[in-house]
């Protein structure tokens, strides 16, 4: 006897949302896994797609989720997913990307539980990489806040905006951008404070933007190790380059954050960060010789791309105030990302 599925389009307390655009066979593995949750009475999927063609929103309907569709040209990562908040019924409300793939039959329940703290505003969940990952990407996701194994509550001065103001300023600005730490990659909202506090109509960095916002209103943020996804992305140069250009435009207008100042900085970082990959590589048994060779030898160019993205991406600002040929840049970068 066939399992029924999780999923309804049907208002639930809980509903889930889920932006797409050609998610293939991956966002198959998605909502198979969705399909499986263990919460009681269901949860409701709501998608909005941006334009598929490969039957992406056939697929959503088939499983049972309410699909809503919108032109590629007026997707937006914040707007966008306002937009599917405001389809949906739950008071709880997750998000998910649909290449971010549940481990198991709990992620839900697992990721609702946190909001039986009732000063709980936003949760996110742990990511995994998935087991064919670059060895170099992998390195980077452990070290991101969304790996740790322990629940943490963030905030400043709960129920106190003043305070939590007062606070933020006194830090620095990377412990700033560590204690708004937030990631759509697989998280969730209690529509009362989305209503209160909307995601930004940001093409990048919605997540920690709103995260900062709840954070100094006085709100409360939720880390749930227990509600886990894998989730992770072939590695590439340019896509890596774009992606932390971008970032870190973002986290310097947001927090300040400036990792990387000068030139000097990326020439000088350059030698300690290839040896570090390097012993990485060497560290890792299950990698033959041969690959551990290529993968050092994408380190030497991997390594500088990274530094001058961090660079570049956090003086993007006044540069493209000084030059058209930066303002030129700077659009060719942040497009399609």
């Amino acid at each position: 006897m066939a399992t029924k599925s999780a999923i309804t389009a049907e208002p639930r307390p809980v509903s889930m949302v889920i932006p797409t655009w050609n998610g293939g066979p991956r966002y198959a593995q998605v909502l198979e896994a969705l399909s499986n949750q263990d919460i009681e009475g269901g949860f409701q999927l709501v998608t909005v797609d941006s334009g598929s063609r490969d039957g992406t929103p056939e697929l959503s309907r088939k499983a049972g989720a309410l699909v809503h569709s919108i032109p590629q040209s007026e997707f937006n990562h914040g707007a966008t997913r306002n937009l599917a908040i405001s389809l949906s019924s739950g008071s709880i409300v997750l998000l998910l990307t649909q290449d971010a793939v549940p481990m198991d039959r709990h992620y839900v329940r697992s990721l609702v539980s946190a909001y039986e703290d009732p000063q709980v505003d936003g949760a996110y969940a742990r990511q995994f990489p998935q087991p064919d990952c670059d060895p170099l990407l992998a390195e980077r996701l452990r070290r991101w806040s969304a790996s740790r194994e322990e629940k943490v509550l963030q905030s400043f001065a709960p129920g106190d905006a003043a305070a939590s103001q007062a606070k933020y300023e006194a830090l620095d600005p990377l412990p700033r951008l560590f204690a708004c730490a937030f990631d759509n990659v697989a998280s969730s909202v209690r529509r009362s404070s989305w209503e209160r506090q909307n995601f930004p109509a940001a093409p990048f960095g919605e997540d920690v933007s709103w995260a900062k916002a709840i954070l100094l209103a006085g709100g409360v943020i939720a880390f749930e190790p227990n509600a886990r996804v894998e989730h992770s992305h072939r590695i590439s140069i340019k896509r890596e380059f774009k992606r932390l250009y971008c970032d870190h435009r973002n986290l310097h207008t947001l927090f300040g954050v400036r990792t990387v100042p000068t030139w000097k900085h990326v020439r000088d970082g350059w030698n300690p960060q290839r040896k570090y990959y390097a012993e990485m590589l060497d560290s890792q048994n299950e990698l033959s010789s041969f690959d551990k060779w290529r993968w050092k030898r994408y380190a030497d160019v991997y390594t500088f791309a990274e530094a001058a993205a961090q660079f570049l991406g956090a003086r993007s600002h006044w540069k493209t105030q000084e030059s058209g040929f930066w303002k030129w840049f700077d659009g060719v970068v942040r497009k399609g990302v």
